[in-house]
């Protein structure tokens, strides 16, 4: 079967994609062989509307349709220089693999140091396919893999909240501002103070599809400022949630903090009927919160590199 190749042409087919990762998440068992729909909300909404770390989503998506117009694939990066394979189970063979792939380096390919660049990801276990694809094609695994792990809500692990702390949704408008800072504190806490730039990004947060204030938990410290934070998007479609982000501040780490923001809302998420929840990281600390919360064999997503 012969399948058309476009680019992205505009809002509706944001929609058309969303629904199609949908899909074919529950038909890969909800295994993040592609991604939810809540990492593409984030990637658009965040990743590239406040990081920009990614040119825009209508200059770098892409979409193989059958005649009829459904989707059986979508390539698309997450940041500069990479590329993500969404494909339909019942269309993925090493024709289409191949064929995505060359798009790949046609389009989402950088130039550095004189040379084109591009990493793929690919499922350490299930992507065997398109693993034999890469080699062929002259690519190499590099390093720091996404470490994702999943945890079925049958069970959720008991915590304990030190004395003082309080977890709690985030508050209204008037919170924004702590919640940033504890965002910047977070995630970048060897920069200079005078590099922040402010909150109002947290308002791009807040207008993604599946935000919900109950599910945006933070930890309170005694003295009310925001110690950690997760935020859980839930898809009840899949009923599956998605944490992005999750982080303690600095002086507040080594207190079961992360744990507990993270456990607080898979209960909450429980309670709402969802069943699975979803996580990926990539450094040392990430990986060890996650393995004590989550299941604790991870899934790797591999980088596949490539220079010419």
């Amino acid at each position: 079967m012969s399948f058309t190749m476009r680019l992205y042409r505009g809002e509706e087919d944001f929609w058309h994609i969303r629904a199609f990762l949908r899909e074919i998440f529950v038909l890969n068992g909800r295994s993040e062989r592609t991604w939810q729909a809540a990492r593409l909300d984030y990637w658009r909404w965040h990743v590239v509307q406040n990081c920009g770390v990614c040119d825009p989503v209508e200059r770098v998506t892409y979409l193989w349709e059958q005649p009829n117009g459904q989707i059986v694939a979508v390539l698309n990066p997450e940041g500069r220089g990479e590329a993500f394979f969404q494909i339909h189970p019942a269309f993925q063979t090493a024709a289409l693999e191949a064929t995505l792939l060359d798009a790949a380096e046609a389009h989402l390919a950088v130039e550095e140091d004189g040379k084109r660049n591009l990493t793929v990801w690919a499922d350490r276990n299930d992507d065997v396919l398109r693993q034999e694809i890469l080699k062929q094609h002259g690519y190499h695994r590099g390093p720091w893999p996404e470490c994702r792990r999943q945890r079925c809500l049958d069970s959720i692990p008991d915590v304990s909240v030190p004395d003082g702390y309080t977890i709690r949704s985030l508050g209204g408008v008037e919170e924004l501002p702590a919640r940033s800072w504890a965002s910047w504190r977070g995630f970048h806490p060897d920069e200079p103070d005078e590099n922040y730039q402010g909150w109002e990004w947290y308002h791009a947060i807040q207008r993604m599809p599946l935000y919900r204030r109950d599910l945006d938990i933070v930890a309170a410290a005694p003295g009310g400022e925001i110690a950690a934070f997760c935020t859980l998007w839930y898809d009840d479609v899949t009923r599956t949630g998605y944490f992005e982000p999750v982080a303690t501040v600095p002086e507040h780490q080594q207190r079961g903090l992360g744990k507990a923001v993270m456990v607080e809302a898979m209960q909450r998420m429980r309670a709402m009927g969802g069943t699975l929840v979803t996580v990926g990281g990539f450094n040392t600390a990430a990986n060890a919160l996650y393995a004590s919360v989550m299941e604790s064999e991870s899934r790797p997503l591999e980088r596949w590199e490539k220079a010419w």
